[in-house]
């Protein structure tokens, strides 16, 4: 009896070893399976945070059998400072940090699902005294810019608020600026440096010392007089909606942020709230960089995946296919923007953005 007991007792020690061994073995960023579905971890500029954590995009990943697992960091920091070894995909905010990323990691493998270009986020009286100044006007479509050049002869020359003519709306002492991020840190403030610095430049795009040089004392006043700068530009827009116009009367965000808000319809973009569209704008070319073949899998479905793209117009990102942002958003966006342009490379922007935070 004793013998059959331990005999019995060693049978169930076994089992539960192997069923240790099996249920028990730690899933893993380099592609262990859960529940079925592959992990696959990348890292990702925060912007798409809201996108890849919202449970219809889960569900989408799942149906192709993936569990998709996400860090966020700069694009600046993905592309220079990021430990990318840790990682199956690389998926800055920018076209420069995604071609720095793969001179670094010498491929060419590369995908662009969606792109934002950058705006303004403002009030309807800014608008009013912007468009009395000349500075903001109606673009190539039914929306509305502001005109880069008339901004930066007012900016040069230090104009405030209350010294806009007939200005009993917004007379604040504080000199006109479109509030930014912090140009060190933030994709957004490097895309905005992209424009000011191709205005500058004689609506060039910087490409030498010597342009850099000529431009530097007209675009580094932009950043360094705002004063403190938060990293991230989900900071300037939350401001913008939850203090409004005292505080933020300009905020440079991606265009993606504000028609999320208005796709959601929860009321935080109120009547009184209006985007403007830089002229000349710049997309912000969300490009992802698989550093393995899972993450060139998850890359080639959020370019060609109907549900995903869809998905990523509801999050007011510009897909690669027009049809589905048009047929998303319909009239609450401009259909094409052109009048756009292309940031410098990524050494002579990161040149230019180490200068203005010097």
């Amino acid at each position: 009896m004793k013998r059959r007991l331990s005999i019995g007792l060693a049978a169930v020690l076994a089992v539960a070893v192997v069923a240790v061994v099996v249920w028990g073995r730690p899933d893993d960023a380099e592609g262990g399976a859960r529940g079925g579905l592959t992990t696959v971890r990348g890292v990702i500029g925060s912007e798409k945070l809201a996108f890849f954590s919202d449970p219809r995009v889960v569900d989408a990943f799942a149906r192709h059998g993936l569990e998709v697992q996400v860090d966020t960091a700069g694009s600046r920091q993905i592309a220079t400072s990021v430990d990318l070894g840790r990682y199956e995909f690389a998926f800055p905010s920018s076209s420069p940090a995604a071609q720095r990323i793969q001179r670094d990691r010498r491929t060419t493998a590369a995908h662009t699902p969606f792109q934002s270009p950058m705006a303004v986020a403002t009030f309807e009286p800014i608008v009013r005294l912007l468009e009395a100044a000349g500075v903001v006007t109606k673009g190539a479509g039914d929306y509305q810019v502001l005109d880069v050049a008339k901004y930066l002869e007012l900016t040069g020359a230090g104009t405030r608020w209350d010294q806009l003519p007939g200005n009993t709306a917004y007379p604040a002492r504080k000199n006109v600026l479109v509030t930014t991020t912090n140009p060190g840190e933030s994709n957004s403030a490097a895309m905005y440096l992209s424009v000011v610095s191709f205005v500058a430049n004689g609506n060039t795009v910087v490409a030498t010392p010597e342009q850099e040089a000529a431009v530097l004392p007209r675009v580094a006043r932009l950043f360094r007089d705002q004063g403190y700068t938060q990293n991230s530009t989900e900071g300037p827009f939350e401001d913008y909606l939850a203090a409004g116009m005292g505080k933020t009367p300009l905020a440079l965000i991606y265009e993606s942020q504000y028609l999320d808000r208005v796709m959601r319809g929860d009321g935080s973009i109120r009547p009184d709230m209006r985007l403007l569209y830089l002229a000349p704008t710049v997309y912000s070319k969300h490009t992802l960089v698989p550093l393995s073949d899972r993450g060139d899998r998850v890359g080639r479905l959020l370019s060609t995946d109907p549900e995903l793209a869809k998905l990523a117009a509801t999050f007011g990102f510009r897909t690669s296919d027009p049809r589905v942002f048009a047929e998303v958003v319909g009239d609450k966006a401009p259909a094409e923007l052109v009048d756009a342009v292309e940031p410098p490379s990524f050494e002579t922007l990161e040149r230019l953005l180490d200068a203005v935070v010097a």
